[in-house]
């Protein structure tokens, strides 16, 4: 669990967490951003590391997940010895305050506990900025995601 002045940071245990976890994704990307409810949830959501900010009324704030093993294969280059941070969502009234620097911290210290030695992610493009300052690099071309462009990124813990 991680505190900042913002919120307070933890891995969602039970079926409250959870659903907190799934109204900020569906906020932020279902109703925000126009992603479809069938591309936004998905199977890995059974199995991932969800992680949860909440304010200091117990509000969520924003939410992140972590794929680990088979299940982020596809997205590590098969390299079992890196994770996949995704589905990270802070709500509108909370950017800006750090909950989304929390949220990252909060997934890498969750991949470090499983042993894992580094991070990737696949960042919209616009979005860039914000990894980078985090220690995030870069890697192979733009691609589309739910019609949005992306890159490829990645951060050894």
């Amino acid at each position: 669990m991680t505190t900042t002045g913002a919120c307070t940071v933890r891995e969602a245990v039970g079926a409250g967490d959870r659903e907190a976890c799934f109204a900020v994704r569906r906020e932020v990307f279902v109703e925000e951003q126009g992603v479809p409810g069938e591309l936004e949830y998905d199977a890995f959501d059974a199995t991932a590391v969800h992680v949860l900010a909440v304010g200091a009324d117990g509000l969520p704030l924003g939410t992140g997940r972590l794929l680990h093993g088979a299940d982020a294969a596809g997205r590590t280059g098969a390299d079992a010895s890196v994770g996949s941070l995704g589905r990270l969502a802070v709500v509108r009234a909370a950017r800006g305050l750090g909950v989304g620097a929390a949220l990252v911290r909060g997934i890498e210290d969750a991949a470090r506990e499983r042993g894992l030695a580094a991070v990737d992610l696949h960042a919209q493009t616009h979005a860039l900025g914000f990894y980078e300052r985090l220690g995030y690099t870069a890697y192979g071309p733009e691609f589309p995601d739910a019609d949005m462009p992306h890159r490829a990124m990645r951060r050894a813990l």
